[in-house]
């Protein structure tokens, strides 16, 4: 059986996907990246090969992508993650139908993605200067409301009438907004709620600018936030599909990347 591997080195974290010949996903794995990238995306790697009892010696082709791709020299292809997110996207979502806009959170910048009939990205917005409206400002805030990070979706259907509003754009004066929230005796839940909204409202801007179109795909590690989730769809007013393995799209994209380019070059 041959065997092929897209690793997507983030700024925040690893993601690492191996699949068979078929594109089927085998598996999957997610690390810190850490200050050495290319030796936590070895030792990842490393760690789910045996975990799925794959020789290294099976894997035939491999792909990198995200912040560092061009880092992990062994890879035979990188690819920019706007792709593979693309790539990744559609074929995660067969069961949902054509995906026209991606929405991804990562750990320190947010996309919108537009895609066309055949799955070409035709568009893409990226906010990437400001931790607002990222996962690391979702971990911010957790940290700040002595909280889990997984367990902020759960607060933010408990919160009682119209959503507090977090306005600041930087991180760092969100932060201490909060922290003037919870001076004023707001609960917990009506704070993580109003964030959650916050996120969302930069989050639909920016698709947007894109163009809004039927569709919607939303990955990333915030995608297992049903609360943001939530506030998403309240404020697009459409539905949006969430992948079984949301945090490894990306990674997901450059194995498929990997099968079709390895088979380009068997012809």
């Amino acid at each position: 059986m041959k065997y092929f591997v897209g690793i997507d080195i983030g700024s925040t974290s690893i993601k690492i996907s191996i699949i068979d010949e078929k594109k089927n996903l085998i598996g999957s794995k997610t690390s810190a990246s850490g200050s050495m990238f290319y030796k936590y995306a070895q030792e990842t790697l490393d760690l789910l090969l045996k975990e799925l009892e794959i020789s290294p010696k099976d894997v035939v082709y491999t792909v990198s992508t995200g912040y560092g791709r061009k880092l992990y020299k062994e890879a035979d292809e990188n690819i920019s993650e706007i792709t593979a997110n693309a790539i990744g996207a559609r074929a995660s979502a067969k069961e949902f139908g054509e995906i026209k806009t991606i929405i991804n959170i990562g750990g320190q910048d947010s996309k919108a993605i537009s895609l066309d009939n055949d799955g070409n990205v035709t568009n893409f917005a990226m906010n990437d200067r400001c931790a607002a409206g990222t996962g690391k400002f979702l971990d911010v805030v957790a940290l700040k409301l002595e909280m889990g990070v997984d367990e902020l979706g759960e607060k933010h259907f408990k919160a009682k009438g119209t959503p507090l509003g977090v306005s600041s754009t930087c991180a760092v004066f969100a932060e201490s907004e909060i922290i003037g929230l919870l001076g004023n005796n707001h609960s917990v839940e009506d704070i993580v709620c109003g964030v959650h909204y916050s996120i969302a409202k930069r989050i639909v801007k920016l698709v947007k600018r894109v163009g809004v179109k039927e569709g919607i795909y939303f990955d990333g590690g915030p995608a297992l936030n049903e609360g943001l989730v939530n506030a998403i769809e309240n404020e697009l007013g459409k539905r949006v599909f969430i992948p079984k393995f949301p945090q490894v799209t990306t990674s997901y994209g450059a194995a498929i990347m990997g099968v079709d380019s390895f088979l380009y070059d068997q012809n």
